[in-house]
């Protein structure tokens, strides 16, 4: 059976739905996909990767690919509960239908917020749906852009750091090769697995270049075992100090 486990940030409940041609109106999740040839790479260049693949087995992790939309929903979740996340995201879609640049851009920021956030979320909102409409950023167009570029305009936006851009290039672009240092599940996932006390930027590149260039692959894995898919793993992190 498939398995699912927590990632963090706001992808955690994100949905993504279609109606499939054949039977319209029924609706099915879209995933992150991948299959055994990614599965035999990482197993062929991390043994101790590898068994831990062969004991979770086949991850589901959904995406949502309207990239926009996951924008905001990235927005929207930062520093509150998945609880929290889940009210306000639903109240921006009853509100606005789609979620659009040009539904946005027909808010005020004082419109945006009544939908419970903040106004400095409310104002990265908004200031990202004008970027798009003024045609200062090519949202769409990034999806053909190169991992580097695509994170430097990401971060261009307001409200949108280095891990946002990761995340949103993992679960809406479903970009091939991301393992994100800024992500600590990520880091716990790889103290667990691999019994490191830390994890320095030196032994994490050793790490994605190895799962290189299925990275996102073993950040599924990685994001797994963190999460106590395979508890006999304990954290190997150093205890903090009372």
């Amino acid at each position: 059976m498939p398995l699912e486990y927590a990632v963090p940030f706001c992808f955690i409940r994100l949905r993504f739905c279609y109606n499939r041609k054949k039977n319209k109106g029924e609706k099915f999740m879209e995933y992150f996909k991948y299959g055994e040839q990614e599965i035999g790479y990482l197993k062929s260049r991390d043994p101790v990767l590898g068994q831990a693949i062969d004991r979770i087995g086949f991850i589901k992790r959904e995406v949502h690919t309207e990239l926009f939309a996951a924008l905001v929903n990235s927005i929207v979740g930062q520093q509150i509960s998945t609880k929290a996340q889940e009210t306000v995201w639903r109240r921006i879609k009853d509100g606005l239908s789609d979620v659009t640049p040009e539904k946005v851009g027909e808010c005020t920021e004082e419109e945006l917020q009544s939908f419970g956030i903040s106004f400095r979320k409310a104002g990265y909102i908004k200031a990202a749906a004008d970027r798009i409409l003024s045609g200062s950023l090519d949202l769409e167009g990034l999806k053909e852009a190169g991992d580097e570029q695509v994170k430097k305009e990401l971060t261009k936006l307001p409200g949108v750091g280095v891990w946002t851009a990761e995340m949103l290039m993992t679960f809406s672009m479903q970009r091939p090769d991301i393992v994100s240092y800024s992500d600590l599940a990520i880091q716990r996932g790889m103290r667990m697995l691999y019994h490191h006390r830390t994890i320095t930027p030196k032994l994490f590149a050793k790490y994605a270049g190895r799962y290189s260039p299925c990275g996102t692959v073993a950040s599924l894995y990685l994001w797994a075992v963190a999460g106590g898919a395979l508890p006999e793993l304990k954290d190997y992190a150093p205890k903090k100090k009372k």
